[in-house]
């Protein structure tokens, strides 16, 4: 057990039996662990049903409502670690990330001994399919504020598609992570940063979405644009290491 990908799903019906077939028939060892937070639309029984499918591979954790990416990630870390995976990665459902890059995210950290891989659209390489120009200039400015704001040598901190190693996820202290929505992706890189962890980013072409609605919203905008500030206020009293025996 050394490979897991996290999916976090919310009414992703049209995507996620593709997206579970497709990283299976990679065949490279990854196992799935899908987080859903209650989807009205079926999802759950989607995977319930894949599962009889990949026994021992594919796996589902369900909760009850909407409670945000950052808690469905977090409550994945602590599940595999419990269950001793070495790799743990981040992919959305909606075919945005390709499966095809998981096994460049892991020769990242395999091969050349980083702790956080993250799948990048900002370095060179990376690129963006099938987004509006307007899209693009949010998250490129958004991008740029944030690694002047945090000082943090990453040039795409929200990036979703990535890959911790064990030994980074057993390290931060996740009740320290206090963002849920896309801010929790720049909070994780920070805190991985500030521990003194290696970073290396990948370039990888994102593509939006085909099927299903965005999960994008003003709020999520605002926590991002807010959230970095109080990030690198916060970050001047906030150990992100866990204590020895928690």
């Amino acid at each position: 057990m050394e490979k897991i990908v996290i999916i976090p799903t919310y009414n992703e019906k049209e995507n996620i039996k593709e997206i579970i077939h497709y990283v299976f028939s990679i065949q490279l060892n990854y196992h799935i662990l899908v987080i859903d937070d209650g989807s009205p639309d079926g999802t759950a029984d989607i995977v319930e049903e894949l599962m009889q499918q990949f026994p021992g591979l594919l796996f589902l954790e369900k909760r009850q409502g909407k409670l945000g990416l950052g808690t469905a990630y977090i409550h994945g870390f602590k599940w595999a670690l419990a269950r001793g995976y070495e790799y743990v990665f981040e992919m959305d459902a909606d075919f945005s990330h390709n499966p095809d890059d998981l096994e460049r995210l892991y020769a990242a950290c395999k091969l050349q001994n980083a702790d956080v891989a993250i799948g990048s659209r900002y370095v060179k390489g990376g690129a963006i399919e099938n987004w509006p120009l307007d899209r693009k200039i949010y998250s490129k400015g958004g991008a740029i504020y944030t690694k002047i704001i945090t000082w943090m040598p990453v040039n795409d901190p929200t990036a979703g598609f990535m890959c911790y190693s064990k030994k980074v996820l057993s390290t931060i202290n996740f009740d320290a992570i206090k963002f849920v929505g896309y801010a929790f992706q720049v909070e994780m890189k920070f805190a991985a940063w500030k521990l003194g962890f290696k970073i290396v980013e990948v370039p990888i072409t994102f593509k939006d979405r085909v099927f299903g609605a965005s999960k994008m919203s003003k709020g999520i905008l605002k926590e991002g644009i807010l959230g970095v500030l109080k990030l690198q206020w916060h970050s001047l009293f906030k150990n992100y290491r866990k204590k020895v025996g928690a």
